[in-house]
């Protein structure tokens, strides 16, 4: 049975008062920890104090990006080993605006997964695909495709504790989201493609969360798809009673 799994994606949000207030009040709630894994993914500079601020609780420490080095000239980066050595768990790798943006290969999101896993945290591997992908029917072609590359190298024994974020880039901040049935074909297909690469049994095993303007409304019809384990929430996630409703809602989801 897959526990269900809910990130909230700060992005680039937030003063560090901001970040403090935010933990003290998301932990002065009583949070369903048992039944469903929470992870809040901060900027790396509040990363210290969410760990402090969050120590003893159910609540677990994300990161929203990672360089694969252990050290180099790569001014104004950040390690996996440190971030690591620092108590970090998850570190969200191939975020859409990550690709597009600053323009990230999926070479390159493939050195921070294997990256990642040799530091012992939990990537959270992030695909999806455009609206123009969408509308020429080549969705199940795009994850495919980023799910295999992104995996390239990944050993048997790591991807059972890989989370995959299925995030349409066409529904991230806009305020559309993927219909139930879109988000469980698509989970399906990741699900398929890394049965594919490994076998049924670990790809039965991986979680897989839906992204795109997921809120309290309609949390609990996706955790509703069978392929559906949680999700990687951005703009609901920035309030902690927001995310604290959608949490119980997962909690409630077997």
């Amino acid at each position: 049975m897959r526990k269900n799994i809910l990130c909230a994606n700060w992005k680039m949000n937030k003063t560090y008062s901001e970040a403090q207030d935010y933990f003290k009040e998301l932990l002065s709630m009583d949070l369903p920890g048992s039944q469903v894994d929470i992870v809040v993914a901060v900027p790396d500079l509040f990363a210290k104090m969410a760990l402090d601020e969050s120590e003893g609780s159910d609540i677990k420490i994300g990161v929203q990006n990672a360089y694969p080095k252990e050290s180099g000239s790569f001014t104004g980066e950040t390690s996996v080993s440190a971030l690591a050595d620092l108590g970090i768990e998850y570190v969200i790798v191939g975020h859409s605006e990550r690709r597009e943006i600053f323009n990230e290969s999926d070479a390159f999101i493939n050195e921070k997964v294997l990256a990642v896993f040799e530091q012992g945290m939990t990537p959270i591997l992030c695909v999806g695909e455009s609206l123009e992908q969408k509308e020429k029917g080549e969705t199940k072609k795009v994850v495919n495709e980023q799910i295999e590359k992104g995996l390239t190298g990944v050993q048997a024994e790591d991807i059972s504790q890989l989370v995959v974020g299925y995030e349409p880039v066409w529904a991230i901040g806009t305020g559309k989201t993927a219909s139930d049935e879109e988000a469980q074909q698509a989970a399906a297909a990741i699900r398929e493609k890394i049965a594919e690469l490994y076998s049924q049994e670990l790809a039965d095993e991986v979680r897989i969360q839906y992204g795109g303007s997921a809120n309290p409304e309609n949390i609990g019809s996706f955790l509703a798809q069978t392929n559906v384990d949680g999700g990687l929430i951005g703009g609901a996630g920035l309030e902690a009673a927001s995310f604290a409703q959608m949490i119980k809602v997962a909690g409630t989801h077997d």
